[in-house]
Order: C-alpha cells, then sequence, then structure tokens
C-alpha cells in the first residue's frame, strides 16, 4: 500500500513536469502569457500541467475504477472549464463582472460570463464525480449510507458534490501569491493520503509538489485550471473517505471559509498572523 501512494506521487511529479514542457512549447504558449502581481510575465502552463498531472496520477492511485473515474473527471473537468476562464475571462468585455454577483447580474441582462461557465462547470464536475464515487463499493459500504432511503442518497450525493465543488473554489480562492494555493494544497493532500481513498490525495499532491518551484520562482501561474482542478481532486478524495454527516461538516467549513472570503482579505489576515506570513513567504522571491 505505502509503495502505491509513493508511485502515484512520483506519477504525479512526472506527469505534471512532462505537461508543462509540452505547453510551454506549443504553438498555444504566447496567449498564457500574463502579469503577475509584481508585474512579471509568466505563464498559465502551469494550470493544464497540474490538472492533467493530478487527476492522471490520482486515477491511478484510486483503489477502484469508480473511484479512479472520479479523480479524472473532477481534475480534467475543473481545470478544463477553469482554463477556459483563464482565457476568455481575460478579454475587456468579460472584465466587467465581478464575483458570483457580477456573473449573475451579467446573465440577467442576457450574457453568459466565462465566470459563470466556470462555475456551472465545476459544479457539473463535482456531481459527476460524487455520483461515481456512490458506485465504489468501499464509499457505498458505509453504515448510514446502507441505511439511507432515496431522499437521503441524494442529499448524500449533493454534500458530495458540494465537497468537491467548494474546495475546488476555495483552492482557487487562495491563489493570489506564487506558492500559496500549492503549499495550502499539500498541507491538506499530505494527510489525506493515508487511508483507503489515499492514492488519489498522493497523485495530487506529486504534481502540486512537481510544479511547486516553478511557482514561487514565477515562472508559472496556476490561473483557475491548476487552482480549482488541486481543489477538487482533494475534495474528492475527502468525499470518499467521509459519510454523510462528515461531507456535511466539510462543506459547512468549506462554505464559511467562502463567504468569509467576501468580507475579509485572505492576504491581509495572513500578513498579519506570524506564522502564516513566514510559511506563506517560505521559498518565494524576495518583495
Amino acid at each position: 500500500m505505502r509503495l502505491g501512494r509513493l508511485l502515484a506521487v512520483g506519477a504525479g511529479v512526472a506527469a505534471a513536469r512532462y505537461v508543462l514542457r509540452e505547453v510551454r512549447s506549443s504553438p498555444a504558449a504566447p496567449a498564457l502569457e500574463r502579469t503577475n502581481f509584481r508585474g512579471r510575465t509568466v505563464t498559465l502552463a502551469g494550470g493544464p500541467a497540474l490538472a492533467v498531472g493530478a487527476a492522471t496520477a490520482g486515477a491511478l492511485g484510486a483503489s477502484s475504477a469508480p473511484a479512479g473515474a472520479a479523480a479524472l473527471l473532477a481534475g480534467v473537468g475543473a481545470g478544463g472549464v477553469g482554463l477556459y476562464d483563464d482565457i476568455v475571462g481575460a478579454r475587456p468585455e468579460q472584465k466587467a463582472a465581478k464575483g458570483f454577483a457580477g456573473h449573475l447580474a451579467a446573465l440577467r441582462e442576457g450574457r453568459v460570463t466565462a465566470g459563470l461557465v466556470k462555475v456551472a462547470g465545476v459544479g457539473a464536475a463535482g456531481l459527476g464525480a460524487a455520483a461515481l464515487l456512490a458506485a465504489d463499493p468501499r464509499v457505498a459500504a458505509h453504515p448510514r449510507r446502507q441505511r439511507a432511503g432515496t431522499f437521503g442518497r441524494g442529499v448524500d450525493l449533493l454534500l458530495g458534490a458540494g465537497v468537491v465543488a467548494g474546495t475546488a473554489n476555495l483552492l482557487n480562492l487562495l491563489d493570489l501569491r506564487p506558492g500559496r494555493a500549492l503549499k495550502s494544497g499539500l498541507l491538506l493532500g499530505v494527510p489525506l493520503t493515508r487511508g483507503p481513498h489515499g492514492g488519489i490525495a498522493a497523485g495530487a499532491v506529486g504534481a502540486a509538489a512537481g510544479l511547486l518551484g516553478e511557482d514561487l520562482d514565477e515562472r508559472v501561474m496556476l490561473g483557475d485550471s491548476g487552482a480549482n482542478a488541486l481543489g477538487a481532486l482533494l475534495g474528492v478524495s475527502l468525499a470518499a473517505r467521509t459519510g454523510p454527516l462528515g461531507r456535511a461538516g466539510i462543506l459547512a467549513v468549506v462554505a464559511a471559509l467562502t463567504a468569509a472570503s467576501e468580507k475579509v482579505s485572505f492576504t491581509q489576515v495572513i500578513q498579519r498572523t506570524p506564522v502564516l506570513r513566514e510559511l506563506d513567504a517560505l521559498g518565494r522571491l524576495a518583495d
């Protein structure tokens, strides 16, 4: 079992590095160049590299075919719609819509924003991943699930989808400084490598570790694609190992943090907290 997790980590590192190299040398590379918070030109190639690397390795490390399919769908699905938002959302006519309220306001005016496509796509990926997890014998064997009726199973499915989509969004909210989302993903993901569904997290951890140096050196940027994919895969690992009550608890915490982000700047909180400030700056280029 331990060897399998190490292989999943190694596969994540190798796959993420390979995809990063291929994307950087592709004809699409110039379209992925962006300016970061410091004014440096970086590439969004880290996003698809993380999404493909983590999803592939997570699927290989999964303990069953349904769990592997859930990891692949969540990682590629969330990463794919995130990349769409990274590219299309950068257009001038798209930048006016800010936040979920802004996307809804645009929809009322008859405009479908890239951000709204991303929200719907991540939600659909989460729902599909939760449905696939329900077919996993170990997940279905939870006592509360075995006693649940049709309504209970439906609620459990929605809770699972919420965990996957909510974690994807939360990691994206943290991607405001080099290395921050990857460090957060590693802190959450490493403990999740233990247990029957740890192979999914192991693949994600490997891909994140494989790109951390490039992100800290401000040579790549994750964008919505990478942050959403990493969060979605960790959400699959969380949803796979918890029962309905556990999923509800995780979703409540994720929802509370997401709501807090609308009122409080995570960056300011980190800067005011010595331990978080030092961890956040660890390995990053000096200001």
